[in-house]
């Protein structure tokens, strides 16, 4: 997982940030609309200045506006040319099925070139799925991390050798350049995105109310299928993962977490490894961490507090594992997602050893 990003200053009368769209025939309607539902849903959090002003200004385009024909059986009406990614300040490339992933540098569509080049410099940039053989193709990832559906990893390797491809994680970040893999994993790229722009209490608004996980574990490795014998599908370790979500301040044991599945560690182990792509230790810590986020973000509880909530017992411990998940101390984090104010005072803040 990237870095947890400090949010951007945000003047409460600067315009709407601009996100332009860019499709072509074949766009996948579930990835076009993902990315309106998202940034749609994005208003400034109650308390502050303009509360409920909508954060973010989505336009879809096209190399040249008209019908563009989508993989379902209906097209979609762009009104849109490419002069709106002169205007974005985030330009965002979805996948297409049909002849979308350019063989050769600068693309297929000379159109679509064209259209890339009124991009402005230092505009952030990102895809969805084989969204990024676009990028890859106006030479956008060179040199940089991407990633791109599982499915097509070998042969976007084998295009573009000069980009750093990870196939294996759900999105990346590379500062003003991100890629995102499958469909649904261009939601955890939207809502990295909101996240990194206005902080997680924005984004966690927007993951609520759109009813999806504001993170998910693992990378694309736990999607890819594996030959796994129908018999051992049918039990799960759902109903151990909701008990432990349940009890994040006990210290709680593998065994246990088995047991409540009636199964052996080992085998517990393996299933919980297949269902999430992680093993249960780092799920375990990666909840915990989430609740300290949510601690530090909503409450003005003590950092030892917290860490006594989340499970991770000690103020030392909460820092250390806050550190090797966003890179930032508990302290650091409740002021930048908070603010000042929100800060305890010195006395109820445990040092750092």
């Amino acid at each position: 997982m990237p870095r947890e990003p400090r949010p951007r200053p945000r003047n409460a009368d600067a315009p709407p940030h601009r996100v332009a769209v860019l499709v072509r025939d074949g766009v996948l309607p579930l990835e076009l609309g993902l990315v309106h539902q998202l940034f749609g849903a994005a208003v400034a959090p109650p308390g502050a200045p303009d509360a409920g002003r909508r954060l973010y200004a989505v336009v879809t385009c096209a190399p040249a506006p008209g019908e563009v024909r989508t993989d379902a059986d209906f097209p979609v009406l762009v009104r849109h040319g490419p002069e709106a990614l002169a205007e974005a300040d985030t330009v965002l490339v979805p996948a297409s099925h049909g002849p979308d992933e350019p063989d050769v540098r600068g693309g297929s569509d000379p159109r679509l070139a064209a259209a890339l080049a009124r991009v402005r410099p230092g505009t952030r940039t990102a895809s969805i799925c084989t969204g990024a053989f676009v990028l890859a193709a106006a030479g956008l990832l060179d040199g940089r991390r991407a990633t791109t559906h599982w499915k097509s990893a070998a042969r976007f390797r084998a295009l573009f050798p000069d980009v750093r491809l990870d196939p294996d994680v759900l999105y990346t970040d590379d500062g003003d350049v991100l890629t995102s893999a499958g469909e649904a994993a261009g939601i955890d790229l939207c809502l990295h995105m909101i996240r990194r722009d206005h902080g997680a209490a924005v984004a966690n608004d927007v993951a609520r109310s759109t009813v999806v996980p504001p993170h998910r574990d693992g990378g694309q490795a736990q999607f890819i299928a594996r030959p796994v014998p129908e018999p051992e599908r049918r039990a799960s370790t759902g109903a151990a993962r909701a008990w432990a979500l349940e009890h994040l301040e006990r210290p709680l044991t593998l065994r246990e977490l088995a047991e409540r599945e009636a199964m052996s560690v080992r085998t517990f182990t393996r299933r919980f490894h297949e269902e999430v792509g992680v093993t249960p230790l780092r799920w375990l810590n990666r909840q915990r961490v989430e609740r300290a986020r949510q601690l530090l973000e909503e409450t003005d509880l003590p950092v030892d507090r917290v860490a006594a909530d989340a499970g991770f017992g000690t103020g030392a411990s909460l820092r250390q594992h806050m550190r090797a998940a966003l890179g930032v101390s508990p302290r650091a984090y409740r002021a930048t997602f908070r603010g000042p104010a929100a800060l305890p005072t010195d006395a109820e803040v445990t040092p750092p050893p």
